[in-house]
Parts: structure tokens; C-alpha cells; sequence
């Protein structure tokens, strides 16, 4: 059983998705899934599995593994990953990875697909995806070299290498799309579902 104020756990190290889900009222504890992502990813791969629903198993993977080391928690699930022209990247190395990545992306249009799902004792009992496109300007090798000494370590946690909520956004022409899922998680349907199970914040289930 939940109720309003209910703990719930993230299975992220994201600072962004934690901020955000604490910005919203959430009373969370963080838990960082311990995965092999690029291993999950090669046998979803394999097995036909379209970018969106590898999205999903891997969120699926860290928030079931963080479940079974909180008996009868909810645990948040997320991943997030970049398709541009079929091909899925996911974060860069270094900052010499993330200047390949803005080079690839530069003048073009990409998608990211923000997965979240929902864990308890091991299970999965919720999963939702979100998509968004962005048109990326234009970008020589000065200009993403000057963006990439003045943004810092941080665009390694991005799987864009760049964080739209800050210095990012002066990369950017258009985006279409839900501004929670291009920062990582569809926050709006969590929300709505944590309310539906009644682990919203006091005053907020109506």
C-alpha cells in the first residue's frame, strides 16, 4: 500500500531527475542501479527490439534490481537515449567523445526517448515513454569547442552532450516535445501515475 507522502526511491544517479522529481514534492531516496547498460542494449539489439522499447528495458533493468534491495518500495526506473538517423548514441567518454557527438548532431534534426517505469519487490509494474525532437543548429569546430570549455564536465551526463536547461539551449534552432522528457524523464505521466497509486504529496491526489 502507498499513501500521500510515500518514499520512493530512484534508481538514477541523476542530479537533474532528482532535482526534478523533488522540485514536484516527491520525497525520493536515491539508489543508483549498478547495470550493464551497453550489454542490456547489445541483446535487445539482437533481438530486434526498436530504440524506444530498449528505452524500457533498461529503465526496467535498474529500477527491478534497486526494487529487490527495498522490499515493498516503489522504485523509479529511468533511462534516456539520442536516435539520429537510426543510429542510437548514448553519453560520451570524454569531452573529446563529446565534441564527435555535437559535430554528428550540428544542423540536424535528432529524437530523444525518455523512459520511465515503475518497480516494486523486483517487478515492473508500470512503464511509459516519451519522445522528442530537436533541430540543432549549425556548428563549426570553433564554436563547439568554445561551448564545450565553457560547459564543463557536465555534458558527459548528457546523452546529447549538452544540457538544454542551461548553456545547451544557445545550441539549439527548434524543439518539439515535452520539456521534462528532453531533460530525462517524463515527469507530467509519472506524476499521474504516482497520484493514480496514491503516493502524491498531500493535498495533490484530486
Amino acid at each position: 500500500m502507498t499513501g500521500p507522502g510515500t518514499r520512493l526511491v530512484l534508481a538514477s544517479g541523476s542530479r537533474v531527475r532528482a532535482d526534478m522529481l523533488r522540485a514536484a514534492g516527491l520525497d525520493i531516496t536515491v539508489d543508483p542501479a549498478d547495470v550493464d547498460e551497453p550489454e542490456i542494449e547489445a541483446d535487445c539489439r539482437a533481438a530486434g527490439m526498436s530504440t524506444p522499447d530498449i528505452a524500457l528495458a533498461l529503465a526496467a533493468a535498474k529500477a527491478a534490481l534497486v526494487a529487490s534491495r527495498h522490499p515493498g518500495t516503489l522504485v523509479i526506473g529511468a533511462d534516456q537515449m539520442l536516435d539520429v538517423d537510426g543510429a542510437s548514441l548514448r553519453k560520451p567518454e570524454d569531452l573529446a567523445a563529446a565534441a564527435r557527438t555535437l559535430e554528428r548532431l550540428a544542423g540536424r534534426d535528432h529524437t530523444l526517448i525518455s523512459a520511465v517505469v515503475l518497480a516494486r519487490d523486483g517487478d515492473v509494474i508500470w512503464r511509459h515513454h516519451a519522445v522528442a525532437r530537436l533541430t540543432m543548429r549549425p556548428l563549426d569546430t570553433a564554436a563547439i569547442a568554445d561551448y564545450l570549455a565553457r560547459a564543463g564536465d557536465g555534458v558527459l551526463t548528457s546523452v546529447g552532450a549538452y544540457q538544454l536547461e542551461g548553456l545547451g539551449a544557445q545550441l539549439f534552432e527548434r524543439i518539439e516535445g515535452d520539456y521534462f522528457t528532453i531533460l530525462g524523464l517524463p515527469l507530467l505521466a509519472l506524476l499521474g501515475e504516482l497520484r493514480r497509486r496514491g503516493a502524491a504529496p498531500a493535498g495533490l491526489l484530486g
